[in-house]
């Protein structure tokens, strides 16, 4: 199963497909990153603590 490269949260199968490009297993940031969200293509550092 993936995981986030940055909080180590496993994510689904079809997060990993649709979030990471081609030849990418596990994705560099996901939904349960405290500190990092994407920004269409770049990831950036959140402004807030998210949750």
């Amino acid at each position: 199963m993936p995981e986030c490269q940055n909080c180590g949260t496993h994510v689904t199968d079809q997060y990993a497909r649709v979030f990471t490009p081609d030849g990418v297993e596990n994705p560099r940031v996901c939904p349960q990153c405290p500190d990092k969200l994407r920004d269409g293509a770049k990831i950036r550092e959140a402004k807030s603590q998210r949750r």
